[in-house]
């Protein structure tokens, strides 16, 4: 098995200036979680976005699940996540 290029990974996409403002936005919604008390330095837990949008930080959008869960969802071709009970 090849050995991942990181550095050419990020060059093509965690660089991008969209990818950016994802990451900064799920950064800034576990800290609006671990501040509102229902997360915690390494609990090993998901802060998960209720509709899939990163950039919807409510608090009635977000919630705390297992990697396992949160990463599981199904995704549409737009990569949307598609949750069963929404």
């Amino acid at each position: 098995m090849a050995t991942r290029n990181l550095r050419s990974e990020y060059d093509n996409y965690h660089s991008k200036p969209e990818q950016k403002r994802k990451r900064a936005s799920r950064n800034a919604a576990r800290a609006k979680m671990i501040k509102a008390g229902k997360a915690s330095k390494g609990d090993g837990k998901d802060v998960a976005h209720v509709n899939g949008n990163p950039f919807v930080n409510n608090m009635n959008n977000l919630r705390m699940e297992s990697p396992k869960k949160n990463r599981s969802y199904a995704r549409t071709k737009s990569a949307k996540k598609v949750d069963p009970k929404a």
